[in-house]
């Protein structure tokens, strides 16, 4: 099964790298895929329209395109899009990407899956992993964390992890968040455990990957 995966950032990506092997398999074997990463999330074009620029490679702003594109190309068996989910009602932001689904002629086989609020969330719920690449994490904000809350996740896993916390990234300007974010993708995403992810979100991930193969 050849499947395109769709991430909306570079850090994503990175992360998504260490995880889908342990999900499908050794690339190529069984299943194959592609990765594309995307410069930011973006918004869906008031009526859906095209006329965004794909040069600037903003996710939402480029979907509709993107998965009319895949309907018509043989070979590609099916679609999978992450997103975080950030702020948004999730049962609102999905019912707005299966209408945009619903819209391509012929449409591909398409998997939404939503980070609760954001993809940091997936690293809180493998508490070992966590630990294992940052030891001196702060315990006690690891133990204020509620799982796959609305809460600034990836701010709080700056504060938890990070020499400085959150303020220091943000004083220190692009492209430090960018950067802080991919060494915990290459530093925590390998230790991830499939079934030791507390993460909600995350098992809604997984399993539906598996469901997708099976």
């Amino acid at each position: 099964m050849h499947i395109e995966f769709l991430v909306e950032d570079s850090s994503g990506g990175k992360l998504l790298e260490s995880l889908l092997p342990k999900i499908l398999g050794p690339k190529g074997e069984l299943h194959d895929w592609r990765l594309h990463t995307y410069k930011g999330i973006g918004k869906i074009p008031n009526g859906m329209g095209q006329s965004a620029d794909p040069a600037k490679r903003i996710l939402l702003a480029n979907l509709r395109r993107i998965l009319s594109g895949y309907g018509r190309t043989p070979g590609i068996d099916a679609v999978v899009v992450v997103l975080d989910a950030d702020r948004r009602d999730c049962r609102e932001f999905l019912a707005e990407l299966q209408a945009v689904l619903a819209r391509c002629d012929p449409a591909p086989k398409t998997l939404f899956r939503l980070a609760i609020e954001e993809m940091e969330a997936w690293y809180f719920g493998d508490r070992t992993a966590l630990l294992t690449a940052y030891p001196r994490a702060k315990s006690e904000m690891l133990s204020r964390y509620q799982q796959d809350s609305v809460c600034s996740t990836w701010e709080v896993l700056a504060d938890t992890v990070y020499p400085g916390g959150s303020q220091a990234i943000k004083k220190a300007g692009w492209p430090s968040p960018g950067e802080v974010k991919h060494e915990w993708a290459e530093k925590i995403g390998p230790l991830l455990e499939l079934e030791r992810n507390v993460s909600p979100s995350f098992g809604k991930f997984r399993d539906g990957l598996r469901r997708l193969i099976t």
